[in-house]
């Protein structure tokens, strides 16, 4: 075993240090630098779309192409009831309200079949969450969109190499929403970027998180709108960088582990996996499991740990938190039932097969 089994630490060594070392050498450590137009363009030829904005963080993504789309007071986005709080703060500090969707049992995105039902004339958008890594189901929520005339934001913010049909997440609809914190699949430390379809549309958000700043009038920084300062830096891209050339190996240790952990746990009767859409591909940001026996969560998280296995909650449903509880609507029990019975493995790159295996083991001899 490792020194330490970690549940999502970065996976982070020499190959960074050279990169960052390179951006502290050219001075250019903030927001001005060639680092983040080549991690840019790097990042848009992985997923095979014309154009990528490095930026903030995936909420700063998700809130600038909600404000790109002109979503504001008085408008409805919809949203899973099973995701980050990341998800929903943006809607609301664009002035809209999030629309609370139930979601599908067994693969734990938003359940397309109960959209339509609380569409109304106010709805504009809706942002599938593709959870832990897991692709939606991208045909059904793009048929329903164009059926609605609604725009789509794709929270791909755990899901950077996943595919559906084919077709990397995060690539379907009007915006694709990436994250690069400590714990996602790579990181630049903070960060995160938006891919669209259209490439004017990515020109004008690249413009105005930087603070709409127009260098080419003669009087100087001129500003012909509102901007915000929401640019990544040329060291956080540096970061990046490094960290792309490490993506294939850090995707194949993701599904390895998934695949260890499927295997190894299979016939624990009480436990089940997040499953996938056909024809879909699971990033595994994080493998998770639901029992379906009645197992005390926070126990086996504490006997886990002191056998020095971290653990994590799935995420609570949005809908329990104070701030979000007005804008419930419809039932939300898959939610729920995801919630109680969940838990997420150590699913870290730093971790080694044999990690993967002993956990696999201490799982087995407390819940069989």
């Amino acid at each position: 075993m490792s020194k330490k089994i970690q549940l999502d630490a970065p996976n982070v060594g020499v190959l960074e240090k050279k990169y960052l070392n390179r951006a502290i050498d050219s001075n250019y450590v903030s927001s001005v630098g060639p680092f983040i137009t080549e991690f840019e363009n790097k990042f848009s030829a992985y997923l095979g779309v014309k154009r990528a904005v490095a930026i903030q963080s995936g909420t700063a993504a998700l809130y600038m192409s909600l404000y790109e789309l002109g979503i504001g007071k008085g408008d409805e986005v919809i949203v899973p009831a099973l995701t980050f709080v990341a998800t929903v703060n943006p809607i609301i500090y664009a002035g809209a309200k999030p629309v609370f969707v139930d979601v599908d049992l067994a693969t734990w995105n938003i359940d397309t079949k109960k959209i339509a039902q609380v569409i109304t004339n106010k709805t504009k958008a809706i942002i599938p969450v593709h959870l832990y890594g897991n692709p939606c189901n991208m045909v059904e929520i793009m048929a329903i969109a164009k059926k609605y005339d609604l725009k789509v934001i794709e929270d791909a913010t755990e899901s950077l190499g996943a595919r559906y049909k084919s077709q990397h997440t995060g690539t379907f609809g009007d915006f694709g929403c990436f994250s690069f914190n400590g714990n996602k699949i790579i990181t630049t430390g903070g960060g995160g970027a938006i891919v669209g379809r259209n490439t004017k549309r990515l020109q004008h958000i690249k413009f105005l998180i930087n603070q709409a700043k127009d260098e080419s009038k003669s009087r100087g920084c001129y500003h012909s709108e509102m901007g915000f300062n929401y640019r990544m830096t040329n060291i956080e891209a540096a970061l990046g960088l490094a960290q792309m050339e490490k993506l294939n190996k850090f995707l194949d240790k993701k599904r390895l582990y998934n695949s260890i952990y499927r295997k190894k746990l299979r016939n624990i009767t009480s436990i089940h996996f997040q499953e996938e859409y056909e024809n879909a591909h699971s990033a595994y940001w994080l493998s998770c499991i639901i029992f379906n026996r009645k197992i005390n969560i926070p126990t086996l998280q504490s006997t886990l740990k002191a056998k020095g296995i971290p653990t994590r909650r799935i995420f609570i449903p949005l809908v329990e938190f104070p701030p979000y509880k007005k804008y419930k609507r419809t039932e939300c029990r898959n939610s729920y039932s995801i919630y109680e019975r969940g838990l997420c493995l150590p699913s870290s790159t730093l971790n080694s097969e044999d990690d993967i295996q002993y956990v696999c083991m201490t799982i087995r001899a407390l819940t069989e």
